[in-house]
């Protein structure tokens, strides 16, 4: 039986403010905060807000049958919290039907999985954690920042724990294989692997508007006919998308919820479920190993990493933000912290790109990409002597090293410990459980004595 495995993304960056070089060392704000409420509360307002309105009424109508999955990022969720506050709270609804999952990915939906295994380790974490405070749900199957993946990166994912990770069907990387099929991790034989369908998905989120496109206007009962036309033996269909595609990319007077809406009254007619990643993951055999030696996303046409370090200048940014990823380690200076998250996200480098292909890219408050580059550099020059004030670059390699290896000891220690006391509460439990069942014949029995007495 054909599923569908429908995911969304929430993230939303922090925009950084014109930074000039002579800022360096007497202003350590980096944030634009009237753009950055502008901007969240116009794609609250314009996306969210009626996408997730929409995903709850479709959750009431079809009962059980109907399912759907989240990832936010650490920064997009800081930015709910102080300016729209009602979509969290919205999201919180939808928990509570038991329909819904809640992925994991970086927290800073940054690039720390390309340079720093102990940075993004961390990252995943923290996210972890933000998760389980908002809507108690431990995340079993994760996705990096715009689906960036790579054997290593699989084997890192895998290394923390999560049972399976989302990752883009490239055709460069299938070859003759298709997406509707699980796959595993070749480093990792445990983790299993979901690939977007880009066909499916794009059609949703690039060009359901596009009165030029050979599909206009699509239809749910035509789309879902496409799925149910598929091979039999093809059965995982992923549909992912950013949520602001619905309300933003597709604008709502093109009836992209009411297309959304229909797609479970559709897909039952034809026997298609739908299903959340963790299902899948662990229902689901995986067909084959994928080899992906070389990094991909769902960035561009090429989906690699060359949006965000396609030319020198980027190159140039990244190497000298993780250039400190180390000391950042040992760094308990609250401040710092949410600097480093806010600097690592990955839009910071987009606006960077000399890519033709990003024609129509929104840099913000940037003329073009050397722009972007140097009010970046600015910023990070100040932050870089801010971490070199606390953890003064005298400290030498084998005293740092030293430090780094006492908090990995330290974490790990706590980790084990963590899992031992869930074991002996499992453990626990099922010894009460066992004297209860022990005690219940005893209680009854003198009950049956007195029952014959009476007679």
């Amino acid at each position: 039986m054909k599923t569908i495995c429908l995911y969304f993304e929430i993230h939303q960056i922090i925009h950084l403010k014109r930074y000039r070089f002579f800022d360096i060392g007497t202003d350590h704000y980096y944030y634009d905060d009237y753009e950055n409420e502008r901007s969240i509360n116009d794609i609250a307002e314009r996306s969210y807000m009626p996408a997730l309105n929409t995903l709850e009424q479709m959750i009431k109508d079809n009962g059980d049958y109907f399912k759907v999955a989240f990832s936010l990022s650490g920064t997009g969720i800081e930015q709910l919290e102080m300016h729209a506050p009602q979509v969290l709270e919205k999201l919180q609804d939808l928990n509570k039907t038991g329909q819904v999952e809640f992925l994991a990915e970086p927290y800073s939906h940054g690039l720390s999985s390309l340079a720093n295994p102990d940075s993004f380790a961390r990252d995943m974490k923290k996210q972890v954690q933000k998760i389980k405070e908002y809507f108690g749900q431990e995340p079993k199957v994760a996705r990096n920042s715009s689906l960036i993946y790579s054997d290593d990166i699989g084997a890192q994912i895998a290394a923390l724990g999560f049972k399976g990770m989302l990752t883009e069907g490239a055709k460069h990387v299938l070859g003759w294989k298709s997406p509707h099929y699980v796959y595993h991790c070749n480093q990792a034989p445990n983790l299993k692997l979901l690939l977007r369908d880009v066909e499916l998905s794009d059609d949703i989120s690039l060009r359901f508007n596009n009165a030029e496109w050979e599909g206009y206007p699509l239809f749910a009962d035509a789309y879902i006919d496409r799925i149910s036309r598929l091979p039999e033996e093809e059965q995982i269909i992923n549909i992912f998308m950013e949520l602001s595609a619905l309300g933003i990319a597709q604008p709502l007077s093109s009836n992209i919820l009411e297309f959304i809406k229909a797609l479970p009254i559709c897909a039952k007619e034809k026997g298609i479920t739908f299903s959340t990643p963790t299902d899948i993951c662990m229902k689901v055999k995986s067909v084959s190993q994928l080899d992906v030696p070389d990094t991909l996303s769902w960035v561009d046409e090429e989906r690699d990493v060359s949006c965000w370090l396609g030319n020198a200048m980027q190159r140039e940014a990244f190497q000298k933000l993780y250039s400190v990823a180390d000391r950042l380690l040992i760094a308990d200076d609250p401040r710092i912290m949410q600097d480093w998250d806010y600097l690592q996200a990955s839009n910071n480098f987009r606006f960077m790109t000399t890519k033709p292909s990003n024609v129509g890219l929104d840099r913000g408050i940037y003329s073009g990409p050397f722009d972007a580059f140097t009010n970046y550099m600015n910023i990070l020059g100040d932050f870089i002597n801010r971490v070199n004030q606390l953890y003064p670059l005298e400290i030498e390699n084998e005293e740092l090293n030293s430090l780094l290896t006492t908090i990995r000891n330290q974490g790990d220690e706590i980790e084990m410990k963590d899992k031992e006391i869930t074991r002996l509460k499992a453990k626990l439990e099922k010894l009460e459980a066992l004297e209860a069942k022990k005690d219940a014949p005893k209680k009854a029995a003198p009950k049956k004595k007195a029952a014959k007495k009476e007679e």
